[in-house]
């Protein structure tokens, strides 16, 4: 079906949707008051925010959380929370509230399992995520503001701080930084140490790498060694999750690989291609051509983003065998689940009639603490259809996404004013053998370190890449004593990132947008 509606067509659309919510709902029909008690009037602006996320998330999303009569609660864990009174001031604003609902999606252990849900107060997330275009200060991000990201690293006796990726289009991409650059003084300070999480150092660099609108970079170069200074003002680009591509050739065999860092919309908004598609259209129109027989997919630092990206992929990548057959099936809560039909949401998605036409032995994904969310959709869509390794570290553990609403308020005038856009949790995600539920993560079938002052592609230094290619090789992830040799001499040299030491803004999660457009 085509997905991409004139305004006309959405406008029929949302009216016979909205006819069927109340169609479906008459079954609810002794249910003629939902009215949520408060103890104070709402006045604010952050009241209004605060009523209406607690009615969506807890009452029904329909009519932006307005409606007296209908019973559709959007939140996963909807039943497992207390009733509430969203105007106490016992939460001081709307931040506050979700946090205190997010304490009760505990699972039979009593583990809290929503780590993910938040308030964009600015909407820069859906942008960046649909039309694939960074935002610019002071944003959720998908990218960062330089679109680069840093992180600290150690050798076993003194910390580094590298540059871990910068996407090509960014202000630092455009200025040539990339992966295995090392950064040694920033805005000329040179006592950039690492300190702790929380330390006087640590704070100095985040703010200046994420927080600034203009930073200079002492840079020592990856590869040839060489000492230059680079000024960057930040600013909005074309993102482009392609951070780098090859084909290699191991024992005679044809392999791709490339690096994919965010899942932003292959359509934009308007129903346009975005860059983000065709990127990956000619990846994979290239190594088409080239007959590859096994496939690499770099997904340690990705952190999610748009399902439709995710499907997308999967549908390049997935055999013959997987055209129409189901990809992934969601999981509501339960009230949702009793009014599928009337609420337009899908039970399930399926693989395309053609996929791809690659003839893969293998696909490998090279995973991390980073790897959430579509990242984890993506590679566990694969694994009922064909032979999926995972090299690296255990995953993030996030295989539930969202559903994003939008949250509005009307003036003295009935002007509509915007508040924010909730992105609480809505639905988990489980693969066609009904594989799912890995909130600690997706453990690796190999273990292997990220050394990230190894730029990107170097087959020998990175250790990933070294034991899928063995793997191709000999069936094992075993390194052979030649290159256990190598890395035994080169170890002084190899830094493994110090994880969690910077906390970067970018966003972690997994959002299917098509569905908010359907039901708001």
């Amino acid at each position: 079906m085509n997905r991409h509606f004139t305004l006309a067509m959405k406008m029929v659309v949302v009216g016979v949707l909205c006819s069927a919510i109340f169609s479906a709902c008459r079954k609810d029909s002794n249910k003629v008051d939902n009215t949520t008690p408060t103890s104070s009037t709402v006045v604010s602006d952050e009241d209004s925010l605060k009523y209406l996320m607690y009615r969506i998330m807890q009452v029904t999303y329909v009519d932006g959380g307005r409606n007296k009569t209908t019973d559709l609660p959007t939140y996963f864990w909807y039943n497992q929370v207390p009733q509430l009174d969203p105007s106490s001031s016992t939460y001081a604003n709307a931040d506050d509230l979700l946090s205190t609902m997010k304490t009760y999606s505990k699972s039979s252990s009593g583990t809290v399992l929503d780590r993910y849900s938040f308030l964009d107060r600015t909407g820069s997330l859906s942008s960046s995520l649909q039309n694939g275009l960074s935002e610019t200060f002071n944003k959720i991000s998908a990218t960062g503001n330089y679109g680069m990201e840093v992180s600290y690293a150690s050798d076993g006796t003194k910390s580094y701080l590298y540059i871990v990726y910068a996407d090509k289009n960014s202000p630092a991409g455009q200025k040539g930084l990339t992966r295995g650059d090392e950064i040694i003084a920033v805005n000329g300070d040179t006592n950039i140490s690492y300190d702790g999480a929380n330390g006087t150092n640590v704070s100095k660099v985040t703010n200046a790498i994420y927080y600034s609108t203009s930073v200079t970079l002492k840079v020592k170069k990856a590869v040839t060694g060489a000492e230059a200074t680079y000024s960057l003002t930040s600013g909005s680009f074309t993102i482009n999750p392609v951070l780098f591509d090859t084909i290699y050739t191991v024992n005679s065999q044809k392999v791709g690989y490339f690096v994919f860092y965010t899942f932003t919309n292959t359509y934009n908004t308007q129903g346009a291609a975005t860059l983000t598609k065709s990127k990956l259209d000619g990846l994979f129109a290239k190594y088409k051509a080239a007959g590859i027989t096994n496939l690499i997919v770099d997904l340690r630092y990705n952190q999610g983003g748009s399902v439709t990206t995710a499907e997308y992929l999967d549908s390049a990548i997935a055999p013959a065998a997987a055209a129409n057959k189901t990809m992934y099936y969601y999981q509501y809560n339960d009230k949702l689940t009793a009014n599928l039909d009337g609420t337009g949401l899908d039970a399930s998605i399926k693989f395309p009639n053609l996929t791809g036409g690659l003839a893969l032995n293998n696909v490998f994904f090279i995973t991390g603490a980073h790897t959430a969310s579509a990242s984890e959709l993506t590679l566990n869509n694969l694994t009922p259809y064909m032979s999926v390794k995972l090299v690296g570290d255990t995953t993030y553990g996030k295989p539930v996404g969202f559903i994003t609403f939008n949250i509005s308020k009307y003036d003295s005038t009935h002007t509509k004013q915007y508040l924010a856009d909730l992105y609480a949790i809505n639905f988990a995600t489980e693969n066609a053998n009904h594989v799912g539920g890995y909130y600690t993560g997706i453990v690796p079938d190999q273990l292997a370190n990220d050394y990230i002052n190894v730029p990107w592609g170097y087959r020998n230094d990175d250790e990933n890449l070294d034991r899928i290619f063995n793997y191709i090789t000999t069936g094992s992830f075993a390194r052979t004593s030649a290159n256990a040799r190598v890395l035994t001499e080169t170890t002084a040299n190899q830094r493994a990132a110090i994880q969690s030491s910077i906390a970067s803004p970018r966003f972690n999660g997994m959002v299917d947008y098509r569905i908010g457009k359907r039901i708001q």
